[in-house]
């Protein structure tokens, strides 16, 4: 929180010394700017999401109880290609089980990879990079090509970064012969920025590109805006983004501005500070439309689904409830013309907290999104619903990691 909070000084700074520039003339040996430098918003139109993208299974040699043969398991993250399932050919080696550590980078870059930040923000100086998605978590990145660590929602990550040009390369080191690769670039007409994703298996691997266009400064930073209480709890039009805490909320990074001649209250900025002390969760799923049910999706399965894995995970779970906090699920169902069904599905966990707005003279209640994870699938309607339950498994899987691991 507290590097959010220097670079949104740094971002005030940048905007005074530009409103100054047109009162004094710039000095012809001033810096260019980077091309990278700005606010970016996702083009999905142009965007590639592979249905698939990942690493290959994990094969471990475990037998199938009678000594005669293996048994294939994947690890966390990973997915099987296409003719893999028949079990490994003979004589492949065997890859070591993956650490703990390991797993959770691995799920991590994988659910990031999968579902990529909707905006960014870059501020891009010689020494340093800095990047922002839309709910203000912030990475800083010092592309000399030398390996740092840099924390990834409280995961420490071995990161190399360094220039190729005008292009950024910077590569998250998983495990043995496991990286993840991005490449910011960015091209002039139109002006846009590509980050290129890829997932290096000893070398290669699954890729993907994504098209980002120039964004407004003033939409990325109203994510920190508070989303109104009420309603489905989805943001109506024009509201902050999914995801989106509320200004002087737990997990804004933000405090609300204090009225003149008061002293700012004391916040904890400890990362996952927002998450600490959550015991009790209620969920609360969307009814589904008649498409989601023709093609297979059920309410009451994905009800139980997820209670039982918050309820296996040690929470106290209240079903279809919107009290204090609580996983709201939304699932979004069309069939295409070919009798495929295609699903937006999203998972968010919310709570609600009094905050002192800049334009109300005393605290109001409002809803606050604590996490959010969402992602889209098409399928046959035979193997739909399986599909979406998954992705939603593992949202919520990794929400209840998240806040157990704030809780250490």
């Amino acid at each position: 929180m507290g590097r959010f909070l220097g670079l949104l000084g740094l971002l005030g700074l940048l905007g005074m010394t530009a409103a100054s520039g047109m009162a004094t003339p710039v000095p012809v040996t001033a810096q260019s700017a980077s091309p990278l430098d700005g606010v970016w918003a996702l083009n999905r139109s142009a965007s590639e999401f592979p249905r698939e993208i990942g690493f290959n299974v994990n094969w471990l040699p475990t037998t199938d109880g009678t000594g005669q043969g293996a048994v294939p398991s994947s690890g966390g993250g990973g997915r099987g290609r296409r003719g893999s399932g028949g079990g490994r050919s003979p004589g492949s080696p065997f890859r070591a089980p993956e650490s703990y550590e390991e797993g959770r980078r691995l799920q991590l870059l994988t659910a990031e990879a999968r579902n990529p930040p909707v905006r960014l923000m870059i501020v891009d100086t010689p020494a340093a990079v800095t990047i922002t998605n839309e709910v203000g978590q912030s990475r800083v990145l010092h592309p000399d090509g030398k390996n740092e660590s840099v924390a990834v929602q409280g995961l420490d990550f071995p990161v190399n970064a360094r220039r190729e040009g005008d292009r950024l390369v910077v590569v998250y080191h998983v495990e043995q012969d496991r990286d993840v690769r991005y490449t910011y670039s960015h091209s002039d007409n139109p002006s846009q920025l590509i980050v290129e994703v890829q997932f290096l298996e000893h070398g290669s691997g699954d890729k993907a590109r994504r098209v980002y266009e120039p964004g407004i400064e003033t939409d990325a930073l109203s994510s920190t805006t508070p989303v109104p209480n009420g309603g489905s709890g989805l943001p109506a039009s024009g509201s902050p983004s999914p995801g989106a805490p509320a200004a002087g909320g737990p997990g804004s990074g933000v405090p609300a501005a204090p009225s003149k001649g008061t002293v700012p209250e004391a916040f904890d900025e400890r990362p996952g500070a927002e998450l600490k002390g959550i015991r009790n969760i209620g969920i609360l799923v969307e009814e589904l439309s008649s498409q989601a049910t023709g093609c297979g999706l059920n309410h009451d399965a994905i009800e139980s689904s997820l209670s039982k894995r918050l309820t296996d995970a040690g929470f106290v779970v209240r079903k279809n409830s919107d009290e204090d906090t609580y996983v709201y699920v939304n699932v979004m169902t069309t069939t295409l013309s070919n009798g495929t069904c295609a699903s937006r599905y999203d998972a968010f966990l919310y709570t609600h907290a009094t905050a002192n707005l800049t334009y109300r003279d005393r605290p109001v209640l409002v809803q606050v999104s604590l996490m959010h994870r969402g992602g889209i699938g098409n399928s046959a309607p035979m193997t739909h619903a399986a599909a979406v339950m998954r992705g939603l498994e593992s949202y919520v899987d990794l929400f209840a990691t998240q806040i157990h691991d704030a809780n250490k």
